[in-house]
């Protein structure tokens, strides 16, 4: 009897092994990243994971005299060395750049989720403590490197998105969009923050960016998801999946567009006028799908997040589902590739490189965590044509590459991307610590 039980026991564990073995292995791509790129990317039928596909490039940082690699015609060199932890940044109109030091809030671990998360998160370098400032760099002689730098402002709370507009700067921070009084060429600020309205703090997507319209009458501020797909429930995603439009005299917002899983980049597309934006999308159906993406932000659009993504595709995993939102989820402009993690976004009438770079969109691409073999961990050109719009069968185009080292390793990883007053691409590395600069031989 003794023995049965024990014969029992083992194959309960052989068969309990063998599917851990099978659930646990991480899903692999059957499309190339340029397949699920462009107008028309290829949508595959989701590919359940119990465990989530982990595959992040462990942070190595870069070898001395190291550098990323420039497209044919163009040069790279650090434009400023030694930051914390570079995120995002803004120029001024006297040529001054204000970089974002930053980094996630400090998260609550509530289950065996969040503390994966945190240390995968440590894995590709986001585990440091976040500096909370914002540091100004200036280059007086125009010679491509910053050869003086001061901290603008410190204190803040994972400061991300600025905008200069009506004498203040606004500063997107996790949990309020907050301003201070500022007049370029200042390189100190000693003003407390003013509150001009509280933002949802904290979650998986802490960043908040923020620009501002023309005249500077209204602003529009990023808030990300908390979650992958409203598994805390919708509640929790109050106000947040969305582009909100702020009125800063009033102190108001409202919803500019909704079902935004993770909106980052925010820019003026110079011919048309109008606003885009990189999206982040969900996780955990498979390595091919769904595509991160660029597109246009309408008013009072709904881009289907949780519950469709690419302009319709039902998530069967979201409830309670919503079937009346399918036929008005919008679909978005332009496939940036799945879990490339575009975060970035300029446009060509600030990044001046010529040539076939003349006429689109310059996008920073952080680089997956969970796709097999991994996707981003670069910088891309996507081309637009007359209409304001990508054409059709056009795919994105490398323009700075070389942040993985032989091994997989991340020497870097490019988040925001901006022009300098030159017309030259400045990209702010947070593993590498530094803001390359990027430019035409």
């Amino acid at each position: 009897m003794r023995k049965h039980i024990l014969r029992l026991v083992l194959i309960f564990v052989v068969i309990a092994a063998v599917a851990l073995f099978f659930l646990s292995r991480p899903d692999r791509a059957e499309l190339s990243v340029a397949a699920v790129s462009g107008v028309r990317p290829e949508i595959t039928a989701p590919r359940k994971e119990i465990i989530p596909t982990v595959s992040v490039a462990d942070a190595v940082g870069w070898p001395d005299g190291a550098t990323p690699r420039a497209a044919e015609g163009l040069k790279v060199n650090a434009f400023a060395r030694g930051l914390d932890h570079p995120r995002w940044m803004t120029l001024l109109d006297n040529g001054d750049v204000l970089v974002a030091e930053t980094n996630s809030p400090p998260r609550e671990v509530k289950g065996i989720a969040d503390w994966v998360m945190g240390k995968l998160m440590g894995k590709a370098g986001a585990g440091v403590p976040s500096a909370n400032r914002i540091t100004l760099l200036r280059d007086a002689d125009g010679d491509g490197t910053a050869e003086a730098r001061s901290v603008l402002i410190d204190n803040l709370a994972s400061p991300f998105g600025m905008a200069v507009t009506g004498g203040y700067l606004y500063i997107g921070n996790h949990n309020a969009l907050v301003r201070v009084p500022f007049t370029p060429g200042q390189t100190r600020i000693t003003a407390t923050p003013e509150k001009v309205i509280d933002l949802p703090g904290g979650g998986n997507h802490w960043t908040r960016n923020v620009i501002a319209n023309a005249d500077g009458s209204r602003l529009y501020v990023t808030v990300g998801s908390a979650s992958n797909i409203a598994e805390n429930g919708l509640e929790a995603e109050t106000n947040r999946a969305a582009i909100l439009e702020v009125d800063p005299v009033a102190k108001t917002f409202r919803i500019f567009a909704a079902g935004l899983r993770n909106p980052n980049g925010l820019a003026w597309e110079p011919r048309s006028g109008r606003l885009w934006t990189t999206v982040n999308e969900r996780d955990m159906i498979g390595s091919d799908t769904p595509p991160d993406y660029l597109t246009a932000v309408d008013f009072g659009a709904h881009y289907g997040w949780p519950w469709y993504y690419w302009g319709g595709y039902p998530d069967a995993r979201v409830e309670p589902a919503n079937p009346a939102l399918q036929e008005y989820s919008k679909r978005p402009d332009y496939a940036l590739g799945p879990h490339t993690a575009s975060l970035g976004l300029a446009f060509a009438d600030d990044i001046r490189l010529g040539g076939r770079f003349a006429s689109g969109a310059f996008i920073g691409q952080h680089g997956s965590w969970n796709r097999v073999p991994v996707s981003g961990y670069k910088v891309v050109y996507v081309p637009f044509a007359a209409n304001g719009f990508p054409p059709e069968g056009a795919k994105p185009v490398d323009v700075l590459t070389g942040f993985l080292n032989d091994e997989g390793e991340a020497m870097g990883r490019p988040v925001g991307v901006i022009g300098d007053r030159t017309g030259a691409m400045l990209v702010a590395d947070d593993v590498g610590n530094v803001i390359w600069r990027v430019s035409a031989r």
